[in-house]
C-alpha cells in the first residue's frame, strides 16, 4: 500500500512573486513534489479559497511554505491562519524572512506612502485626495479593503517560524534541499535558517587578496574585472557579510552581491554586520577621509545596507510621530 500524500500550502503575502516562479524552477523535480504532496493552497497557482483552508483541522496541512512580509490586516490574518493549520511552516524568501524590499516603507508612515501614491505621482489625478478606506459605502452595500499598516513586519514578528528559507528567490537547489529534508524526516531543530553558515565571499570563485578600499564606485560607472574580486575594485559587493547559499550566481556575472541570504548564525543585525565588515577594508588616514569615501561611493546607506533586513533589523522603521505630534 503507497504511503498517503502529504499536504502542501504556498502563500504570497507583500511580495513580488518571484519566489511563486522559484516553485516552478525546479523543473521536472516538481513531479516530485507533486507525488509527494497534495498542494491544498495556493492561490496563484491552484483553485482553492480561503474558506476551504478555513475549515480545515488544526495542524491539516503538512508544510507551508508562506513568502512575503506582512503589510495588510489580511496578510495578518493569513499567517495567523496558516500557522494554525500547518505542522510546518517555513519562512519563504527574504520578504518573509527579513522583511524584503517591501520593509524599506517602513522608512515612511502610512499616510506618507499614501501620498506619494494616491497624490504625487506625476501620472495622478485625485484632486478630491480620495485614499484607500477599510470600508466604502456604496449604494449595493459597504465594501472592504485590507488594513494597510504603518509598519511591515516579517513572518516571525507574527507568528511563530518552523524554518526559513532565506533568498531573493530562494535558488531552486535550496528548495529542493529543503523538500527533500521534509520528505526525508531529516530537518534540523526548529527555528533554523536552511541554507550554508558560511558567506557569499568564501563560495565566490573570483581572486581575492588583500582589500584596501580608496573609493566605492557605482555599478554604472565601471565594468568590472571579471576574475578579480569585486569588493577589491571598489563595488560595494555584500558577500562578505551576507550567508552562502545562492552558489555567488551575482559575482559570477558580474553583478555585487546585494545580500538576499541574509545574514549568518549568530549575527544579530545584518545591516550592522556588513558595515562593520566594510569598514575593516576602508584604506584612508582620518576621519574626514573615511566620511568622504562612504558619502561618494554610499549615497543610500539604508538601501545598501539594510535592503532586504530593516523589519529585522535592531532600527525595524524610522520612528513615527506620536499622536499631535
Amino acid at each position: 500500500m503507497s504511503k498517503p500524500k502529504g499536504k502542501l500550502a504556498l502563500y504570497w503575502a507583500a511580495s513580488c512573486g518571484g519566489c511563486e516562479i522559484a516553485v516552478l524552477q525546479l523543473d521536472a523535480k516538481i513531479l516530485d513534489v507533486a507525488e509527494a504532496f497534495d498542494i491544498v493552497f495556493w492561490p496563484v497557482a491552484v483553485d482553492a479559497k480561503v474558506r476551504d483552508v478555513e475549515r480545515m483541522a488544526d495542524g491539516e496541512i503538512d508544510v507551508c511554505l508562506f513568502n512575503g512580509a506582512i503589510r495588510t490586516s489580511e496578510q495578518e490574518y493569513m499567517a495567523q491562519l496558516l500557522r494554525r493549520k500547518s505542522k510546518v511552516l517555513v519562512a519563504f524568501g527574504s520578504c518573509s524572512h527579513e522583511g524584503g524590499i517591501p520593509a524599506i516603507a517602513n522608512l515612511n508612515n502610512k499616510n506618507e506612502i499614501f501620498q506619494t501614491s494616491y497624490r504625487d505621482t506625476p501620472s495622478t489625478e485625485n484632486p478630491n485626495g480620495v485614499y484607500p478606506q477599510p470600508e466604502t459605502q456604496v449604494p449595493e452595500g459597504t465594501l472592504h479593503l485590507p488594513v494597510f499598516y504603518d509598519t511591515v513586519r516579517t513572518l516571525d514578528q507574527t507568528v511563530p517560524v518552523d524554518y526559513y528559507l532565506p533568498g531573493c528567490p530562494p535558488e531552486a537547489d535550496r528548495i529542493w534541499d529543503a523538500i527533500t529534508a521534509i520528505l526525508e524526516n531529516k530537518l534540523p531543530a526548529a527555528g533554523t535558517v536552511l541554507g550554508d553558515d558560511t558567506t557569499v565571499c568564501d563560495t565566490c570563485p573570483r581572486k581575492r587578496s588583500e582589500k584596501k578600499i580608496k573609493e566605492f564606485k557605482r555599478t554604472w560607472q565601471v565594468i568590472p574585472d571579471a576574475e578579480t574580486c569585486l569588493l577589491e575594485q571598489g563595488l560595494l559587493c555584500c558577500g562578505i557579510a551576507t550567508r552562502a547559499g545562492c552558489g555567488a550566481l551575482c559575482p559570477q556575472v558580474n553583478s555585487p552581491c546585494i545580500g538576499c541570504y541574509g545574514p549568518n548564525n549568530g549575527v544579530q543585525d545584518y545591516g550592522a554586520r556588513l558595515m562593520a565588515a566594510l569598514a575593516s577594508v576602508i584604506d584612508a588616514n582620518s576621519p574626514d577621509e573615511i566620511q568622504r569615501i562612504i558619502e561618494q561611493g554610499i549615497p543610500d546607506p539604508i538601501g545598501s545596507f539594510y535592503r532586504f533586513s530593516l523589519a529585522h533589523s535592531l532600527l525595524r522603521r524610522k520612528k513615527l510621530a506620536k499622536a499631535g505630534e
